[in-house]
């Protein structure tokens, strides 16, 4: 029997050292393999353009088509509120935030696909099509015009174009590094990941390039694209996204969904091809259960009914956009992809209402939290809900749904403060 002051117990100080020195082994996975939220922004969206249609002017060009369209087709908060179903009292701040964020930041993660919106071509012009994509994106950097995250998607590690694949990358990361360096936004994706093996290729790749260069390990991490039956469940019958994390050896950054070549994959019909299809939903719940508490992000897909022609099919194309970007959100998948400049409007529409609209309540709720108390709320919360009501608001600061100062008027809150409640070690990129 043991007393320490005036409370006695009966296990002694050896069977609590022995039982952490059974447990170190697991602490130390636990660590490794679920460190949490990398405390980092996360872009909500993902901007694919084609290599050979990539230019200087591509963000800029996408922001002014965005703002065109929506001259065009909700002239005024009143007529854009109205197509999207908006209530009244979020018309004027979500339109005129969407109006100010595609004149700043029309694009916040741009890939240069050399995949399937770029196709086969002559190594020669391939060649040459990495070398300019490596030589815009270092000027865009240079000059303070580059998003905040950019890179590209290469082509798969399949036999038939591994070699293509890789070159491609090397020329890009290689003329990145004779510019100046890797931007702090890089992103690189590999598509069309069927097997762990070629998660673990692609991760000595990154390795490769770093000792040739002599960055830092670990300094080149990498998007895992889900859009094959394999990546989620193997042919033994087990599910393989968690071993795809495992193998990228901390250098996976997101899980990307594919919504077209998973749904095809699956015998889905072109018609019935969704993001909201039952096998799309079947996917992303086993991806985001895989990647929960690893620090890898996630990311839906896209929709390929673009916002175009009369006035009439633009809003019936917006209206299914928002639908589905709001659906994505509301099952905590906060990126998605944009595939034409007319998704703009509805993406930031979709993610401002989102966060608009929650902000008195989360607020509400968090700074309850803090005073421990329940308030006036009716709700007594728990950490995990404080960490999940202040990842709200900070999401909704990182985009430009929700002003700094309106959100600490309401919770009392600094930046720093929701940081460090939301589980973030370092504040949010700007």
């Amino acid at each position: 029997m043991e007393s320490q002051g005036t409370v006695r117990t009966s296990l002694p100080g050896a069977v609590r050292a022995s039982i952490a020195d059974s447990l170190a082994a697991v602490d130390a996975e636990l660590a490794r393999r679920y460190p949490g939220d990398p405390g980092t922004r996360q872009p909500v969206h993902t901007v694919y353009v084609p290599a050979d249609l990539f230019t200087a002017g591509t963000v800029r060009d996408w922001g002014d088509q965005a703002l065109a369209a929506l001259d065009r087709h909700a002239p005024d908060a009143a007529a854009f509120a109205a197509v999207l179903g908006l209530p009244g009292e979020l018309a004027e701040p979500v339109h005129t935030r969407v109006r100010a964020k595609l004149e700043r930041e029309p694009v916040e993660d741009l890939r240069i696909d050399f995949e399937d919106g770029y196709g086969p071509r002559p190594d020669a012009e391939e060649d040459a099509a990495a070398a300019r994509a490596a030589s815009l994106v270092a000027a865009a950097q240079a000059e303070g015009t580059a998003p905040p995250y950019v890179g590209i998607r290469m082509k798969c590690l399949e036999a038939a174009v591994r070699d293509r694949g890789i070159r491609t990358l090397d020329i890009f990361l290689t003329g990145l590094m004779a510019a100046g360096g890797l931007p702090d936004g890089l992103v690189l994706t590999l598509p069309k990941v069927t097997y762990a093996e070629q998660i673990t290729a692609m991760a000595r790749l990154c390795e490769e390039f770093e000792k040739a260069h002599g960055l830092a390990p670990g300094r080149i991490g990498f998007e895992i694209q889900i859009e094959t039956t394999q990546a989620i469940l193997g042919p033994d019958g087990r599910a393989t996204v968690a071993r795809m994390i495992d193998a990228a050896e901390g250098r996976a950054t997101g899980l990307h969904y594919g919504t077209f070549d998973y749904s095809a994959s699956c015998g889905v019909g072109a018609t019935h091809q969704s993001m909201d299809h039952p096998v799309a939903d079947h996917a992303k719940a086993v991806m985001q259960v895989a990647a929960a508490g690893t620090g890898v992000r996630l990311s839906d897909g896209s929709t390929n009914v673009l916002p175009v022609g009369p006035t009439e099919r633009v809003h019936d194309a917006w209206r299914l956009h928002h639908r589905l970007v709001r659906r994505s959100l509301a099952r905590a998948y906060y990126q998605g992809w944009d595939m034409h400049p007319g998704h703009l409007p509805t993406r930031y529409a979709a993610v401002y209402a989102f966060y608009r609209e929650g902000l008195e309540a989360a607020a509400e709720r968090l700074a309850a939290y803090v005073d421990r108390t329940a308030g006036g709320t009716g709700i007594a919360d728990e950490p995990a809900t404080a960490k999940a009501l202040s990842g709200h608001l900070v999401r909704g600061l990182d985009c430009g749904a929700l002003d700094g100062a309106e959100v600490e008027r309401l919770t009392g809150l600094g930046r720093a403060e929701l940081d460090a409640l939301a589980g973030r070690a370092a504040p949010a990129a700007p």
